[in-house]
């Protein structure tokens, strides 16, 4: 009998011809009520065969949704291997286990502090931390090793001072600028970051909602969950650039490239700091519990590479990508390229060189090498080397990582960047609260800002100016001072949104 998707008669199958499917040998699984034969590529599955086997002969859209994009199978999968339509009333329902963390999990739901008790970024991340699943937390909150850079991504706009000026006149404040030639409201875009439906079912496109309110630009990740042309679709008249993992079939890279030209993208963000994806010791470790089903027990089984999504995500990405491969990408494309992850100046010095239109200076927050400094550090080192050769002009330099604070923005608006990138903030804002979540967190970056820019004398951001900081303990990697512990001691210290008081009853 043939199952294939061509076949002009709607045969629909029923759980039990699926559930006979359930081993190595020949695995079906359901997603999105149809069905498909997996079996040949089990051993190519990024994530490895493990996860899939867990499912064979199952209904396994839950789990396969927040990691895959709606096209994946479309795009991967052999037509003939597209079985058709399922029977959903024939698929015996899963008995969920019960889950004790997930009861708790739901009860910390119902209790949630309300969206207007979150008077910063910090406080998003405070309350997605209670109420994500365990996995998803992982995932979004893991950086690589010690996860010392994730940390000093944010302790190092700590180590730059202001300088104010006063008596300036601020009664009118534009925060207005432009990014390779798009007018913004306020100097952020909002950066690329994998797999959106980990935290919120609807994905990237609230983030694309988001951006559209607040007039900033989205940045749309080659990973992201939703479909590229679904985050596209969503947007409304407003301007997005791509982030770009190079694919080791440059074919593939070219289609997705031109594709996103053709569809209006802006800007084409090389990533450029990730030949390998970095160990991400959280997210491994929240995988650890999956053991998988019997059915993969047999002697057949390769590596297990079920090490958390990260890895299970990168296993396309080109490690002999160099900057031989730049003059390739400006002969298929007319976007501004821009290279993300570029740590060093001398980097910035050849990027200008080859002739790109931007770097983003950037360590992917926090999540690749450990011990690499924070983009701000880097943006300090670049800007006084390009002033000094007059080539100021010649590129936009971004900065992303830890930027948390209005102030972060305004300082690295201060030393020359352009704009700054703002990743996980946004998630966690979107994790707990949705869409209303995203418009609240960018609302309070733009009070922020406003008070801000008032406050050291700046009535636009072409006001802001290296003399207006004092960086001179930036690349100091030391305590500075002792702590004082008797006032520690005496310091009521603040604290994030409370919990809503149970009902009396």
């Amino acid at each position: 009998m043939n199952h294939s998707s061509n076949n002009t008669q709607a045969v629909q199958l029923t759980g039990e011809e699926i559930a006979k499917h359930n081993s190595r040998e020949s695995c079906w699984v359901i997603v999105h009520g149809r069905a498909y034969d997996v079996t040949e590529f089990l051993p190519e599955h990024p994530g490895g065969p493990k996860i899939i086997l867990k499912y064979a002969g199952k209904d396994a859209t839950e789990e396969y949704e927040p990691i895959h994009p709606p096209d994946t199978l479309e795009k991967y999968l052999p037509k003939d291997k597209h079985l058709g339509e399922v029977d959903m009333g024939t698929v015996a329902k899963e008995e969920k286990e019960f889950d004790p963390d997930e009861e708790e999990r739901q009860k910390r739901i119902e209790s949630m502090p309300i969206l207007e008790q979150c008077y910063n970024l910090m406080d998003f991340e405070a309350v997605a931390r209670k109420v994500m699943k365990k996995t998803a937390w992982a995932y979004y909150s893991s950086a690589a090793d010690d996860e010392i850079t994730l940390r000093e991504n944010h302790s190092a706009f700590h180590k730059i001072w202001f300088r104010p000026r006063v008596l300036v006149d601020v009664e009118h404040v534009d925060m207005s600028t432009t990014m390779l030639g798009t007018k913004v409201d306020i100097p952020f875009y909002v950066t690329a970051t994998a797999l959106g439906k980990l935290g919120h079912p609807e994905g990237e496109v609230v983030l694309t909602r988001g951006a559209k309110k607040h007039n900033v630009i989205q940045m749309i990740p080659t990973l992201a969950s939703c479909s590229f042309d679904e985050i596209m679709d969503a947007a409304d008249d407003q301007v997005q650039w791509l982030q770009l993992y190079v694919n080791k079939d440059r074919e593939v890279t070219k289609r997705i490239v031109q594709h996103a030209e053709k569809r209006g993208c802006k800007g084409l963000f090389i990533t450029v700091d990730a030949p390998q994806l970095g160990r991400r010791e959280k997210d491994m470790r929240s995988k650890f519990s999956d053991v998988g089903s019997s059915v993969q027990s047999s002697s057949g089984s390769a590596v297990d590479r079920s090490q958390g999504a990260a890895r299970a995500i990168s296993s396309f990405i080109d490690p002999s990508l160099s900057w031989k491969d730049i003059a390739w990408f400006q002969s298929i494309t007319k976007m501004p390229i821009l290279l993300k992850g570029v740590q060093c100046v001398e980097d910035v010095i050849r990027a200008v060189e080859v002739g790109v239109q931007g770097v983003v200076l950037s360590n992917h927050g926090g999540r690749q090498l450990d011990t690499a400094r924070s983009g701000i550090e880097i943006l300090a080192e670049v800007m006084p080397v390009l002033r000094a050769r007059g080539w100021q002009d010649r590129l936009e330099v971004y900065i992303d990582g830890g930027v948390r604070r209005a102030t972060d923005i305004i300082k690295a608006m201060c030393l020359g960047a352009t704009g700054v990138g703002i990743g996980r903030p946004f998630l966690y804002a979107m994790s707990a609260y949705g869409l209303p979540g995203v418009d609240h967190a960018m609302q309070l970056l733009k009070d922020e800002m406003e008070m801000n820019m008032r406050l050291i004398g700046a009535a636009k951001v072409s006001d802001l100016n290296p003399t207006m900081i004092d960086t001179r303990a930036l690349s100091s990697h030391i305590a500075p001072v002792p702590v004082d512990t008797l006032g520690l001691n005496v310091y009521d210290s603040l604290v994030g949104p409370q919990e809503k008081a149970k009902a009396k009853l």
